[in-house]
């Protein structure tokens, strides 16, 4: 049996070029991984099979299985597995949870199964399963282009906290398509702030107020009815700078400290508001994440 912990992520930037040819955006990001995690545990078996524990996502279209069997046919291998999956990201929030399970499946059955694939060949299947799936077999700090299939290592991020806020919308709320729809040229930027993240990156300076950005954030509130109310709760409760974490309703805020992340969490509690204090991860720690 093996566990592995499948971590959320965060866009520290996030950019939209345009629109491509084939339909697609093209963008331009700086994604994160963070401390918050689903959990997967891979069992040998003689047929491929799920148990999740949201019922809802207990279907054949999940992206835990679609991985499973994509890899299984790459490879040309009958081998099953009964996969398990504790749901703790928040699904629908544009934390990415659906493809980091997507990824934490391709790198467990690699390992289950004995197949010796590398982590190259491994993006090329995860480029077959969904936008963000080949960051997360690679994790840490990326920057990300395309449609989200083209990932270049950055070196990792000084450590720093985040605040992740989800607005206590009903059901099911994956908007990706509609938001971006709702996008027009004069949202469409050139990579500037892109750029300028990437700078300090590279220079290992800590990421700063100011600097971040998502092209989402501009018509958040259209796309996410209450969405607004929120947004000021988390200022009142001492956020500073506010986005959307991806493309999904889930807001953040970067703080100095743990303890700064955790009165802002603790606050919003008071408010009857669920919210998350993660930390960013590293990401040499990404395969060590097992329990």
């Amino acid at each position: 049996m093996l566990t592995l912990r499948a971590p959320a992520k965060i866009n520290l930037v996030l950019e939209v070029l345009g629109k491509r040819d084939d339909g697609y955006h093209e963008i331009r990001s700086i994604m994160q991984t963070v401390s918050l995690f689903d959990v997967l545990t891979f069992e040998d078996a003689d047929d491929l099979s799920l148990n999740c524990s949201v019922p809802a996502l207990q279907a054949a279209d999940n992206l835990v299985l679609k991985a499973a069997h994509m890899l299984r046919e790459t490879v040309g291998c009958r081998k099953g597995a009964y996969i398990k999956l504790e749901k703790q990201i928040p699904w629908g929030s544009g934390l990415g949870g659906g493809s980091s399970d997507a990824a934490a499946t391709l790198n467990g059955l690699n390992s289950l199964w004995s197949l010796g694939l590398s982590p190259g060949r491994l993006v090329k299947v995860a480029t077959n399963i969904g936008s963000d799936v080949p960051f997360f077999i690679c994790g840490g700090t990326c920057l990300v282009e395309g449609r989200g299939d083209r990932i270049s290592l950055l070196p990792d991020i000084p450590p720093v906290w985040f605040v992740l806020l989800k607005p206590g919308f009903p059901g099911r709320v994956d908007k990706t398509k509609r938001l971006y729809s709702m996008l027009r040229p004069a949202h469409y930027t050139r990579g500037e702030s892109v750029n300028a993240v990437r700078e300090f990156i590279v220079k290992g300076a800590k990421i700063r107020h100011g600097l971040l950005y998502n092209a989402f954030d501009k018509v958040a509130f259209e796309a996410f009815p209450g969405l607004d109310n929120c947004w000021k709760a988390f200022n009142a409760a001492g956020a500073l700078e506010i986005h959307l974490a991806g493309s999904g309703p889930v807001i953040f805020t970067i703080v100095d400290s743990e303890v700064e992340a955790r009165a802002i969490q603790k606050k919003l509690a008071d408010y009857s508001i669920e919210a998350y204090a993660v930390s960013s991860i590293k990401r040499a720690e990404i395969g060590n994440q097992r329990s």
